[in-house]
């Protein structure tokens, strides 16, 4: 007999930017208690997707911006819980780091608060500090502050790069290694600590259902530390690809990269090399004081457990490439 749905039927999360990579997971997670989700997207026609998520109805996509005080309380009215997404990459006209990060964050917090939602959960960032050079890394510690302001009770999320079959990290440099004999790469001593989405999204999910408003920053990593250059060469052994990663000094990478964050989706900022500056991994506080995945119950899975389930597409027969292989080796000897 399958395990009972419990019966959250009558309240309602609102998931502000939702329909995203991370979005997708954290929705999953929470429909499995029988919550009812409403995503606030800036285009609800684009968020079709994840309705079929839930069962009928229990998923129901809104119209709602962050840099619009007003449509977020609409989205968040009658919420028992509200969740925060949104953030950026690099900044550009009106999604500059201020108006998501700083602003955007405060007005989904207020907007929670005037609904009278039970707890507010953000997704910040592991790195987000207040001193930064970098304006991604500052502004998100910005946003933080100003949501504990807004919402006192609010818990934060601060997770390492989150990993999954859509996510931006391995799948850009697998995409790269099919075409580029060299993988450049800037900061190849500096410390990551990959989280799986679908961890995330149960820890997500744990402190909803915990009901505790307790203020508090959770810092979400994996069970393992990694360079950035052992996470590059992971990936070529995983689509079993040689190629040559070579660790260039930062002062090259400014030059190349002011004039990469010129195009309209630059693959790469000065204010992303000043990230890569900083280590990303969970702090010993954070383990010691139990504001960890492990310390709300989760058991986070490593990278070798789960990339090579969806990076295999990136194999020269996919895959075969293993069977292909192993057919050769039949025929020599």
């Amino acid at each position: 007999m399958p395990p009972l749905v419990p019966d959250n039927s009558h309240k309602l999360i609102t998931v502000i930017g939702g329909s995203g990579f991370l979005g997708r997971h954290i929705i999953r997670a929470l429909v499995k208690r029988g919550y009812r989700i409403r995503v606030a997207v800036r285009r609800p026609d684009l968020a079709i997707h994840v309705q079929p998520l839930g069962k009928v109805g229990q998923i129901v996509p809104v119209q709602a911006n962050v840099r619009y005080p007003d449509s977020l309380a609409a989205a968040c009215a009658s919420a028992y819980a509200v969740i925060n997404l949104t953030g950026v990459l690099y900044g550009s006209g009106s999604q500059s780091f201020e108006a998501v990060h700083v602003f955007g964050a405060e007005a989904a917090a207020k907007a929670a608060a005037g609904a009278g939602a039970a707890m507010f959960i953000h997704i910040s960032a592991l790195g987000a500090d207040k001193n930064s050079p970098s304006d991604y890394a500052r502004t998100k510690a910005e946003g933080e502050l100003r949501v504990l302001n807004a919402f006192p009770g609010a818990m934060i999320v601060r997770p390492s790069i989150v990993f999954g079959p859509e996510d931006q990290f391995f799948n850009r440099f697998a995409a790269m290694a099919r075409f580029s004999p060299v993988l450049p790469i800037f900061g190849g001593r500096t410390r990551f600590q990959p989280v799986f989405a679908g961890d995330l999204a149960d820890g997500v999910d744990l402190l909803v259902e915990r009901g505790l408003a307790d203020g508090r920053i959770y810092e979400f990593g994996g069970p393992e530390v990694y360079t950035l250059k052992h996470l590059v060469q992971f990936t070529l052994r995983t689509i079993m690809r040689r190629r040559l990663v070579l660790s260039l000094p930062f002062a090259l990478g400014h030059t190349i990269a002011s004039f990469l964050q010129l195009l309209p989706k630059p693959p790469l900022t000065t204010d992303q090399l000043k990230l890569l500056r900083m280590d990303n991994v969970v702090s010993r506080e954070a383990e010691h004081e139990n504001r960890t995945l492990r310390g709300l119950g989760v058991s986070p899975r490593d990278i070798e457990a789960l990339v090579p389930s969806y990076l295999y597409r990136y194999r020269r027969a996919g895959q075969f490439t293993e069977a292909e292989q192993r057919l050769g080796e039949l025929a020599e000897d």
